[in-house]
Formats: structure tokens, sequence, C-alpha cells
């Protein structure tokens, strides 16, 4: 069953009412390559959804690139790099994948988990090969040995994870394209349902068979003896919303939690009041019916002082909650055209890491877990 998020819903949120994330005051201890730029993180997991400890250590993973200057050029350059946390401080580890002959241009974000003995990423194949530059998006996978130091090795070669299209989704092949407008097919979060130990994967999307511009939706595959299956959405925005972005569930105390981040800018006209946040809804079943968490889907947003701070919230099943740093100190400005100017204001690091509570239909914030 597919969930409706709803223009009431998001009509309810209200700024007086909004949980807010404190603001980011430093960026906190790393060893980060400096001339590089990470954004969109994600922990290798296990198959319950906890971040794993694979040989004692705690690796992560996250898009990265050369930082030109410009902000927006990152992502015409991504590719997966690993990255460890430990004691307080981030580590880069290099690239995840080595150079495979394949006929995408760059990696988007995805996500991994690990048995123990083996570490299987599954990621967002963006552009092509052949004509650089494009919004091409699909769903791949590849596989790697965990060696002895604990770092995954001799990864598969990237293969497509979603052969078939359903009825229900739209195609993100667009060449051209534009930030926030540009149909999805990404983000692949691996889940595993406790109750039955089936396993899925859960991404962004966008719905089709409408006539609005604004058709994000959660989607949904299903592994079978004959690879991933595409089920329906679990959720739809039609008309409300272009991009549920990092789309992901999460089991918490026999309910299922769906989480994405969006933009104000991705919402319809008339409900862009609605802020840069994390967002959600929850149910009995996987497969639905949702409802909105804390009566409107916000969970947590950026504070006022600073509404592009962070984004591309990730919450793992302890409920620790990932991001990046995006853009501070626009004091109430736009980001910036010029590059330069644009480039100042932008982090490109891993903000602090969160805590949330649940309770029922409430989500909150608990804690900061860094600082």
């Amino acid at each position: 069953m597919t969930t409706a998020w709803t223009a009431d819903c998001v009509r309810k949120i209200k700024a007086s009412h909004t949980p807010r994330i404190p603001i980011i005051k430093d960026y906190g201890p790393s060893s980060l390559e400096t001339g590089r730029v990470y954004w969109d993180m994600w922990p290798i997991q296990d198959r319950n959804g906890f971040v794993a400890s694979i040989h004692g250590r705690e690796l992560w993973m996250a898009l990265s690139a050369t930082d030109r200057g410009d902000p927006s050029l990152r992502h015409f350059e991504a590719k997966i790099r690993l990255i460890e946390l430990k004691s307080g401080n981030w580590f880069d580890l290099g690239d995840v994948l080595p150079d495979h002959a394949v006929d995408y241009e760059r990696e988007w974000a995805g996500s991994a988990i690990t048995d123990g003995e083996i570490v299987s990423l599954y990621f967002t194949a963006a552009g092509t090969s052949q004509c650089p530059g494009g919004y091409q998006q699909r769903l791949v996978e590849s596989h790697a040995i965990i060696g002895p130091d604990g770092l995954p090795d001799e990864w598969t070669a990237p293969r497509a994870s979603i052969s078939e299209l359903a009825p229900e989704y739209m195609l993100a092949d667009a060449h051209e394209g534009e930030a926030g407008k540009i149909k999805a097919f990404r983000d692949p979060a691996y889940f595993r349902d406790p109750a039955d130990g089936r396993e899925y994967l859960i991404f962004t999307a966008s719905l089709a068979g409408t006539s609005s511009d604004y058709n994000g939706a959660v989607g949904i595959a299903e592994r079978t003896d004959n690879g991933w299956k595409l089920l329906p959405p679990l959720v739809h925005a039609d008309d409300v919303n272009n991009e549920l972005e990092r789309a992901h569930v999460v089991y918490h105390d026999g309910s299922y939690y769906a989480f994405w981040a969006t933009q104000n800018s991705t919402f319809a006209p008339g409900l862009n009041h609605a802020p840069n946040g994390l967002y959600g809804m929850v149910s009995d079943n996987l497969l639905g019916e949702y409802r909105p968490l804390n009566g409107t889907g916000l969970v947590l947003a950026n504070p006022d002082e600073e509404p592009l701070q962070s984004y591309s919230w990730f919450v793992t099943r302890e409920l620790l909650v990932s991001s990046f740093v995006d853009f501070r100190g626009l004091n109430g400005e736009p980001v910036p055209t010029d590059p330069g100017e644009a480039n100042r204001l932008f982090g490109g690091v891993p903000a602090p890491l969160l805590k949330l509570t649940i309770d029922g239909d409430r989500c909150e914030l608990a804690e900061l877990v860094d600082a």
C-alpha cells in the first residue's frame, strides 16, 4: 500500500514548533584530506541496521571530490571514499572502489552492509561514460571480502541491482537537468525486515503517472531468487515535493520508520514554508500504511539562523543521525551565485553526529553525539 505524504500534513508545519538542530559552531576534529570536500555519508552497517564493528574498526563511506573552488562541481566528479571514525576523528582511507571499466560516469549515494566476512555496497551510478555531465541514475552494487586489517578488498565489478522498471516508477534518464528539479532513481538503502528476514532496498524515486512536477517518492525493491524486484512505493509526495532524498527505513520497537531528507526549494508552490530537514513516517508494517511523524512528517530542521547549515541526514538502527556541513554564514541571504564566494561558505565535511529519541509516532532530537 502506497501512502501519500499530503499537502495538509506539510501545511501544519509551524516555524515556532519546528524541532531545530543546534547551530554548528565548529566542524569538530577531523583528519580528512585537505583539498577535498565530503558529503552524503553512511556507515557500514550490520544486516540489522546497527553500525558495524569490523575487526574493531568503525568504517563509514561518503561522497567526495577534489575542491575545485565551486561547490556545485562536486556532483559531477563524485566518488565514494572510505572514511574511519576513530577516537572522535575522521580519517580518509581513499576511494572505496578500484577503477573498473564501467558505463557510468560517477558515484552517488547509497548504503553498505556486512555479515562480518563480506561487505556489500549499494549505490547510485550517475551519468554515462559516453556523454559526461548528465543526470541519468541507476541502482548498482558491488561486493568485497574483508581483509585481516578489517578493510574491504577485492571488490567485484559493479552491476545493476534493478534490471526491469515497474509502472509506478519514472525513469531517471534525462541528460539535461537542474539541481532540485531532476527526477530520481537513486540512494539505495539496504533493509532487512526482522519480522521475516526478507531483504529490501529502499531508495529515492519519482512517481509515474502524474501530471505534477512535484512527484517525489520512497521506492522499495525486494530481493527474490531472481534478483531485486520493484514493489509499489512506500510513500509518495505527489503535488507536494519533488525529492525525498536519502530515503531509508529503520526498525524500532516493533514499528517501521521511513526517513528522508528534503529541501525547502523542492516543495510545491504554497508549501515552501517547510524547512530543509529530516522527515519521516511510521507504520506497523513495512509496506504500510504510514503515518506522518510528529503529525507533519518533520523530524529535525536546521536552525532559523543557519537554515542551510547541514543536509543529507541518515538514521541508523541505534538512532544515530549523520549529515554533512553544507552552507553556513549566509545571514539570511541565498547561496551566492559567485562560485568563489559560495565555496567560502561551503563546509564539505561531516557534521556533528546527532541522536534521536522515538516514542511511537513522536520522533525528536535526543542529544549531540560529538561537537
